[in-house]
């Protein structure tokens, strides 16, 4: 059966075949016969065709895609025990996954850690910190997944030490012989992609009346607070950052995606152009990562046949499609550069688990008790051809 993209590349084809007809065939005047015009006008209408042939399997596979969900959520976990039953019939939670240590950590954070318990002993941390519970790391990852598309995107791993991946440098070459003749060898050769680990803390103070307010819900608090700032400069440092005491960015000139094409204004043909930049195994998983401005101005494009090249999503909370792919917006994007590809190659690792420590001496004076949450965490693009990058050099988004 015959997919949406494959008919885009078929009408890609012909639309060049037919920009190429009708620049051969002018006459010295520079008009077309009567019968090359009317082949001209055949290929025209088979563009046509094409196009509209795409829009019917794009809402074809929109209408499947929304009769395909669920009417009902399923039962995923086990039902509570009744009234009754033995200890041995749930899972009991141990360490930092126990009742006990949650407690624990919340006691200890009211009481300025003098009143630390035995179950919070195996959680002390080298720098005089405590390691976060499990539930409260597990949430603290929601929220930066929420708030971070990169994590979102990327593939996340968890390391112990400096992690390192291996890349394929050269790859071998298939070549015809004659029947007897000598084989020829080439030499494999791997390089080495290594994921360190740089810091990023968050540091927040509340009121001592705040702390001890029991109506306040000091741990909603912290993970979503903690949470969101942590999230925004990791979201900025995957795609900016430099590589020097922080992750490395999508975006960075050198180490990120590779610079596909540059023009001072984007039209719908710089935008074709950026997508077949991206090797056909890329486009399989690809999206576009923009600015938001830059998208207000994209959504104005328009293909040679008038039809608006931005897809609105058909279901609240699914990504917007650009030439039927995905589009995600983040505001730390460059307002003049586009990305486009396969973002599961950047790889995102994080080193352990995030730590929570108190400052109540510092703050004393101002009746302030101060939090601190730490992470190590980095971040590179293991294969720069997975992400092509359009730059916009000119001061206009959109060419008119």
């Amino acid at each position: 059966m015959t997919t949406v993209n494959e008919l885009r590349e078929k009408r890609a084809t012909a639309w060049n075949a037919a920009k190429a007809f009708l620049e051969s065939r002018r006459t010295d005047k520079g008009t077309l016969t009567a019968e090359d015009d009317a082949t001209y006008t055949r290929m025209e209408q088979d563009i046509t065709d094409l196009s509209r042939e795409i829009a019917r399997l794009e809402r074809r596979d929109a209408l499947d895609a929304e009769l395909s969900r669920p009417v009902n959520t399923p039962i995923t976990s086990k039902p509570s025990a009744a009234v009754g039953s033995s200890a041995t019939d749930s899972a009991v939670k141990r360490g930092r996954a126990s009742d006990e240590y949650k407690n624990g950590m919340l006691k200890a954070l009211r009481t300025n850690f003098k009143q630390v318990s035995n179950v919070l002993q195996e959680g002390v941390d080298a720098d005089g910190g405590y390691l976060v519970p499990e539930e409260y790391d597990d949430r603290l990852i929601g929220v930066l997944e929420e708030e971070n598309i990169m994590r979102t995107l990327g593939n996340v791993i968890t390391t112990s030490g400096e992690h390192k991946i291996n890349i394929a440098a050269t790859k071998p070459a298939a070549a015809w012989i004659e029947e007897g003749g000598a084989l020829s060898f080439g030499d494999a050769t791997f390089a080495q992609i290594l994921l360190d680990a740089h810091k990023l803390h968050v540091a927040i103070k509340v009121t001592e009346e705040l702390l001890y307010d029991a109506a306040f819900d000091l741990e909603k608090y912290i993970i979503t607070e903690f949470g969101k700032a942590l999230a925004n400069a990791e979201e900025d440092a995957f795609l900016n950052g430099t590589g020097r005491g922080q992750p490395l960015g999508l975006f960075a000139e050198t180490g990120g995606g590779t610079a596909a094409l540059s023009a001072a204004s984007v039209n719908a043909d710089h935008i074709m152009q950026l997508v077949y930049a991206l090797k056909r195994p890329y486009r399989k998983s690809a999206s576009f990562i923009m600015h938001d401005k830059t998208v207000a101005a994209i959504r104005q494009l328009k293909d040679n046949n008038g039809m608006y090249l931005w897809q609105p999503a058909l279901t609240s909370g699914e990504p917007d499609k650009l030439l039927g792919y995905d589009v995600y917006t983040s505001p730390f994007c460059p307002e003049g550069k586009i990305a486009f590809g396969d973002y599961n190659y950047y790889n995102i690792g994080d080193r352990g688990t995030r730590s929570f420590s108190e400052l109540r001496e510092l703050f004393a004076g101002n009746g302030m008790i101060g939090f601190v949450a730490k992470e190590r965490v980095d971040g590179k693009l293991i294969l720069p051809e997975a992400v092509q990058i359009l730059t916009i050099t000119g001061g206009k988004t959109v060419k008119p």
